[in-house]
């Protein structure tokens, strides 16, 4: 079914100091995230207990990429780490859903944007920066997808090669998640002359033998924070841990093939291009990762 945008919901977001709604917040036509896709961003899951504050997962690895991309973008961070965190805790507060028997689990989106100016490509110094941000209830993959797994269809990166920066310039993306929406599947997972990138909202594992792999850090993939998670995660279970190109022939004949992000935590893939990963359902060393996961997790909260 079709999303409608008729009327967007009167939910709390923040946006350049003021907390408003979603229905209420304007920008100028001239902001260069709105022009040119200028600006980085971030998403932060915050677990909690019933009765306790929910509190950010891996925040501080977070903030330490936010403030790579912005590094690299040459945008000035407009916060300090304690005041990004209280942005998201207000928003929280502000929800109406939030409250004793409310969600638990939220996601705290925000983005940073070079800001206002007449449009003209270079990046003109001393502006001030656009700050947007909301946080909602976390949607966690269903207890069907966990049981089974996902099925996931692949592709040819052809998005730019600063990966690495979390851009809000997001149409490679969009245009990959496009392909496997169209066939009923979940996420696309791309190859960039002949190896392993990542998907299209996710990073994705490689299981062979035991062995948990993934693709090198570098300026081809955006670093996800899971990627330290799973390797403290597989150094403490004693998971074989490895970061290499990875030709798409070793991807096609892996045990087993995950997905991670901050809404997925770890995910099984189970169907690759119609085709059965592994056994088709999902393995034993996603079964302990993903135990590992809920344990750090609860850690958080």
């Amino acid at each position: 079914m079709p999303y409608s945008t008729d009327h967007l919901p009167a939910l709390p977001c923040y946006l350049n100091g003021e907390i408003t709604t979603l229905d209420q917040a304007r920008i100028s036509p001239l902001d260069r995230g709105f022009i040119f896709g200028d600006g980085v961003y971030e998403g932060i899951a915050f677990y909690g207990r019933p009765g306790e504050a929910a509190r950010p997962f891996r925040f501080e690895q977070h903030m330490a990429r936010l403030e790579r991309s912005l590094k690299e973008t040459q945008i000035a961070n407009p916060h300090t780490r304690g005041e990004w965190k209280q942005i998201a805790l207000d928003l929280i507060a502000a929800h109406p859903e939030a409250g004793a028997n409310g969600p638990l689990d939220w996601f705290y989106y925000f983005q940073v944007t070079r800001g206002v100016a007449l449009r003209d490509h270079p990046m003109l110094p001393g502006l001030t920066p656009t700050v947007f941000a909301t946080c909602l209830p976390l949607k966690p993959p269903t207890a069907e997808q966990r049981a089974q797994g996902v099925a996931c269809v692949t592709a040819d990166d052809f998005r730019w090669k600063k990966a690495h920066i979390k851009s809000i310039s997001l149409l490679g993306a969009v245009f990959a998640r496009q392909l496997s929406y169209e066939q009923g599947a979940l996420e696309t997972v791309m190859f960039r002359d002949g190896f392993l990138s990542e998907a299209a909202a996710s990073n994705v594992w490689v299981v062979k033998d035991g062995k948990v792999m993934g693709p090198p850090k570098d300026n081809l993939v955006l670093e996800g924070i899971r990627y330290g998670a799973i390797e403290e995660i597989c150094r403490a279970a004693g998971i074989g841990f490895e970061l290499r190109r990875l030709p798409k022939a070793e991807v096609l004949a892996a045990d087993e093939l995950l997905l991670s992000s901050a809404t997925k935590e770890v995910l099984p893939i189970t169907t690759l291009d119609g085709q059965p990963v592994g056994t088709g359902k999902p393995g034993p060393v996603y079964a302990r990762l993903y135990a590992a996961y809920q344990q750090a997790k609860e850690a958080t909260a």
